[in-house]
């Protein structure tokens, strides 16, 4: 399953979250944080359910709800799940918010026994706390993926943002490592300058670069832009393809170093190529045959 983009769309406008999955993210996800008002969750969470429980509304990219932080006050997260989940709405995850350690994870894990205690848990780390901790977070159970949240980050330690993301980038290193010591999806920060494609294409390839799986999308023109730079080109899909097909024949013959064209390959240049693998079959682009 690719997790390629993650698109939010508030939980307070269903004509947005119906048309959320004609972008081509891999994942919706329906907001009932941030982007509602205190005094519209009740309204939006009625919102949410009727879209997800619509006989119509059957997407084929994954479908999350964000619920609000389990702290200071968990009963905002379990009147989220309440409603969310009356009835069969259509849902794949849930992501939370504002993770700090693993306990928040256990807490909402809680609240969906009884529920749909199958749901997988997307969680965001966006404090100090929750990057400091984001190891634990990541291995917790249910948790899937975990998520890096610049901008909340930025505004809980007094750093400014720019554009080059200096001041956020040993935290965004360090939530994509807790992701892959616990082998789950790590998903990228928001782009906020909307209408620059060309700066998002190259701040999505610096996440590429640094071990990311995907990246949170606030808009639907930025999807396809993010989908494509976490899509292996054609020629990384034919060397990667080589290199699997020659290590195959050297493991046949008991070698482990061999080589590709004008390239040794080696341990690490084999899991390399099983990456883009991966990346290429959860994106449809991997061939058939293979």
């Amino acid at each position: 399953m690719a997790r390629r983009s993650l698109l939010f769309s508030p939980g307070g406008r269903p004509e947005l979250m119906r048309k959320a999955p004609d972008s081509g993210a891999d994942v919706v996800a329906f907001d009932l944080e941030d982007a509602v008002a205190p005094g519209e969750k009740a309204a939006a969470r009625e919102a949410v359910n009727e879209v997800l429980t619509d006989s119509e509304f059957d997407p084929s990219c994954e479908v999350c709800v964000r619920t609000n932080a389990v702290r200071p006050n968990p009963d905002l997260a379990a009147d989220d799940l309440k409603a969310v989940l009356a009835g069969e709405p259509r849902i794949d995850s849930v992501m939370l918010p504002k993770a700090e350690r693993a306990e928040d994870v256990r807490i909402l894990d809680s609240l969906l026994a009884g529920r749909r205690a199958d749901l997988p848990v997307l969680a965001l780390c966006e404090s100090a706390a929750g990057v400091l901790n984001a190891e634990a977070i990541a291995a917790a159970d249910p948790v899937t993926a975990v998520a890096f949240g610049a901008e909340d980050l930025a505004a809980d330690i007094g750093a400014g943002r720019t554009r080059e993301g200096t001041e956020v980038l040993h935290a965004r290193e360090h939530v994509v490592l807790a992701a892959a010591a616990a082998g789950v999806d790590a998903i990228d920060t928001v782009f906020t300058e909307i209408g620059e494609s060309e700066a998002l294409a190259a701040d999505t390839e610096f996440a590429l670069e640094l071990g990311y799986d995907g990246k949170i999308c606030i808009h639907p023109a930025q999807v396809s832009v993010v989908n494509d730079a976490f899509t292996p080109a054609e020629d990384r899909i034919d060397w990667a393809r080589r290199v699997l097909t020659a290590a195959a024949e050297a493991e046949a013959d008991g070698v482990g170093v061999f080589r590709v064209d004008d390239e040794m390959i080696d341990a690490p240049l084999i899991a390399r190529a099983e990456q883009v693998r991966e990346r290429a079959t959860a994106a449809g682009v991997w061939p058939d045959a293979e």
